[in-house]
């Protein structure tokens, strides 16, 4: 039968608060063994881990004797013990753990295995210590949980320690660190006593040495385990006051040797003051300069070796900053121990605390006596160089003036040369826009007249005038003027003037009679003539007059008028050459008829005109007999010759509103508006008759009489479209050629078919 115990819950309270004490005792103890060296870290972790032990061992007993059998119970006093001394063990590794400067992963396991298996062992220990007249039987898989626990609960424990051994103070994270701790052991223990379980047996426990334990025994013994620990936590306290006292005690003597030694080592006077201004420091500079003993110079002795004529400004301005806290300097002189003065400069600074009150006045001295000398000296020197620089000054005055007279027609030259490049630029601007104008004009009158309304405009200050060659280049006239130009000639032959002749500009001056052009006769100020030259060939001229504001051209505008000529001749020649280009693109270079291009377009214009005004148009379409022969038997320049000679007759045997046309080769094609077929037939039979006529002369030999076939068509009777009417005279001109050459055949009408579609052409 199984023997049921009940818990005294005081007495689990009781365990549960030592178990607490100990692990706090623990994290505090930690510190003080790391912080221990040589023979103390000994001392120290035999200390702690006796007290640690012992925590842990009473936790234990309190913990056992809270629970409470039906059977009466008894306890081995050696097993006990035994017990005792495996928790000190395992604190002490615990201890020696946590110790070391550097924990490695490897030795906190080992540490927390071995303190974990030492608690667990304590446990089953004490546990084979009770004499009961009962089978004890355990329950293993508790007892691996309760082992298990024993090393996860030394692991934490271990790694809180870790942690808090650099604490010095009682923070609140190793109060709490120590309930986390001070919870798990005591559920280690009572996790290992449910893996026991008592059976009831007529068995006479063993008494030898063998006691039994009250709530008495277990008071004494708990108040003895907190006295032991309260006793290591407060001697850990003192231990680390006595240390941080050592430690400001020591820094603070180091602290002085050091300022000591500083401010002897500094080559200057060092004095200090507390903050009522009372001095309590001076190097042993002061002492030696002054003669003074430390004493005297405390007791007010130094405001004797203060300058009587500097000691009332020196007192006022210590006073002020010691009511305002502000630095303090100002220069005064010492009286030397051999009493002779020297100058010093004295300076102090307030020392503040974190709060920013001033807790000390830190000075200096320092010797200016060379300085003060060589100012001396200095201001001698300043004397003697501002009377210099008076006289430098009235001299650089005068001097001033006249650069500033400089200065001023320096200014008005500026403003000239700037007024003229403006004007340049506004002149340059009008030319460019010139010659865009010139290159949109279209014939040469366009172009004088552009450059007469522009030349005003840009150069304003003289006169001018544009004559003009003929077509015979025989005379030149005067095309325009501009500000009331007066020329003598407004008509003149090109010898009259100089510029025509030389092909360059021509400069008079006023009053210079050496080379004046014949056509400013009566000029009497300055004028200049230049060429308007287009692909080296004089159109005319540009011509200057100075006027009575401006009566000088000058030369610097040469170049612009020059410049103005040449766009001016530039797009004279431009024309020209578009002329040219448009007449070679719908002449023909041979004859000078017509080409076949611009037959196309005039006769689509014509066409539709004549459709329009409901009148006729005829066709001639001509070639010239046996011209093959002609080429063969005279040569090819005969052949030229005779279309030459040709197309001059057609073209004089026409109106001048018809058109003659070089077809192709031989062919020729005239084109006569407001003709109806009768006149259109005629015209054709009169230029056959004259043809057999015509003599045409070859190296002075005549080439024979020259025949043409003519084919006669009519719109709208052979057709309404260029097309059409082309292909009927082109017909008749086969059945001329086809009959026997040398006359005249009128193209065929359509059939009834074509004509109908004819007709709605022209409706349409």
């Amino acid at each position: 039968m199984l023997l049921h115990g009940s818990f005294d819950y005081r007495l689990v309270a009781l365990s549960i608060a030592l178990a607490m004490v100990a692990s706090y005792a623990a994290l505090d103890l930690a510190g003080s063994v790391t912080a221990a060296r040589h023979e103390q870290r000994f001392f120290w972790l035999a200390g702690g881990a006796t007290s640690m032990g012992l925590g842990i061992w009473a936790m234990h007993y309190v913990g056992m004797l809270a629970y409470a059998l039906p059977v009466p119970v008894l306890y081995h006093f050696p097993t006990v013990m035994l017990s005792l001394l495996t928790a000190i063990a395992a604190s002490a590794v615990a201890l020696f753990t946590v110790s070391r400067e550097r924990m490695g992963v490897s030795a906190v396991i080992t540490g927390s295995l071995v303190m974990g298996g030492g608690i667990a062992a304590m446990h089953y220990i004490g546990m084979a210590a009770m004499r009961v007249p009962a089978m004890m039987e355990y329950r293993w898989g508790l007892v691996t949980l309760s082992v298990l626990l024993a090393v996860v609960t030394s692991l934490v424990a271990l790694l809180l320690a870790s942690r808090g051994r650099q604490e010095k103070k009682t923070l609140r994270r190793k109060l709490f660190s120590a309930l986390v701790l001070g919870s798990a052991i005591p559920l280690m223990h009572y996790t290992g006593m449910w893996a026991v379980q008592f059976r009831a047996a007529n068995i006479v426990p063993d008494a030898t040495h063998a006691v039994g334990i009250s709530e008495l025994g277990a008071t004494a013994v708990t108040i003895v385990t907190l006295v032991v620990l309260a006793g290591a936590i407060v001697t850990s306290l003192l231990d680390r006051l006595l240390v941080e006292q050592r430690a400001v005690t020591l820094s603070a003597q180091e602290s002085e040797l050091y300022f000591r030694t500083l401010a002897e080592a500094v080559p200057e006077m060092i004095w200090t003051n507390d903050p009522a201004g009372v001095l309590d420091f001076f190097n042993n500079r002061w002492y030696r300069y002054t003669g003074l003993t430390a004493e005297q110079s405390r007791d007010g002795g130094w405001k004797a070796v203060v300058h009587a004529d500097d000691f009332p400004a020196s007192t006022q301005k210590w006073e002020d900053s010691l009511a305002t806290g502000n630095p303090f300097e100002i220069e005064y002189r010492f009286r030397r121990s051999d009493g002779t003065f020297r100058w010093f400069l004295g300076r102090a600074n307030p020392v503040r605390d974190e709060k920013g009150t001033i807790i000390k006045w830190f000075g200096t001295c320092t010797d200016i006596e060379e300085q003060k000398h060589h100012q001396q000296i200095l201001e001698g020197q300043i004397t003697a160089r501002t009377e210099e620089l008076a006289d430098a000054n009235t001299r650089l005055q005068e001097e001033m003036w006249e650069k500033d007279v400089a200065r001023r027609r320096m200014e008005e030259r500026n403003e000239n040369v700037l007024r003229e490049l403006t004007e340049r630029s506004q002149r340059a601007t009008l030319l460019a826009k010139m010659g865009e104008l010139l290159q949109s004009c279209v014939s040469k009158e366009e172009v004088f007249a552009a450059a007469l309304g522009f030349a005003p405009k840009i150069f304003p200050s003289s006169r001018g005038a544009l004559a003009l060659l003929d077509a015979g280049r025989s005379v030149a006239e005067v095309a325009g003027t501009w500000q009331d130009c007066q020329l003598s000639l407004t008509v003149f032959e090109p010898s009259a003037c100089w510029a025509l002749r030389t092909g360059h500009p021509h400069l008079v001056a006023a009053g210079d009679t050496t080379a004046r052009c014949a056509h400013a006769a009566g000029v009497n100020h300055s004028f200049l003539c230049i060429p308007i030259l287009a692909q080296g060939e004089a159109f005319g001229i540009l011509h200057f007059q100075a006027t009575d504001e401006a009566p000088t051209l000058p030369e610097s505008e040469l170049s612009l008028k020059t410049t103005f000529a040449g766009q001016v001749g530039l797009s004279v020649a431009n024309i020209r050459l578009r002329e040219a280009l448009h007449t070679q693109s719908i002449r023909d270079a041979l004859t000078g008829l017509y080409n076949r291009r611009y037959l196309g377009e005039m006769l689509e214009r014509e066409t539709r005109r004549a459709a329009r005004a409901d009148h006729g148009l005829g066709i001639l379409m001509l070639d010239l007999d046996h011209f093959k022969k002609f080429n063969d038997t005279y040569g090819h320049d005969a052949g030229d010759t005779v279309l030459r000679e040709t197309a001059a007759f057609l073209t004089k045997s026409v109106r001048a509103e018809d058109f003659v046309c070089r077809y192709g080769g031989e062919e020729f094609v005239v084109v006569l508006p407001m003709a109806d077929l009768k006149a259109s037939r005629a015209r054709a039979e009169h230029i056959r008759a004259k043809v057999r006529e015509l003599t045409i002369l070859h190296q002075g030999r005549a080439v024979g009489i020259l025949t043409v076939s003519v084919g006669v068509a009519e719109l709208p009777v052979h057709g309404t479209s260029p097309k059409d009417l082309l292909e009927a005279a082109d017909a008749a001109l086969y059945r001329a050629k086809k009959e026997g050459r040398d006359r005249v055949v009128v193209a065929e009408i359509p059939l009834p078919a074509e004509a109908a579609a004819i007709a709605a052409n022209v409706g349409g």
